[in-house]
């Protein structure tokens, strides 16, 4: 499992929502967590 940045929850790492950042792959629960990250992924990937 892994955590959503952006809400906290708890997702699977075989869902389709993820982006690459730094070399660092992140899960979100849904495409509105997906697309807050993609639109500044610095801001959440700390």
């Amino acid at each position: 499992m892994a955590t959503d940045v952006i809400c906290g929850m708890k997702v699977k790492e075989s869902t389709d929502l993820k982006s690459e950042f730094q070399g660092k792959t992140f899960y979100f629960c849904n495409s509105h967590c997906k697309s807050v990250f993609d639109k500044n992924p610095q801001k959440y990937s700390r």
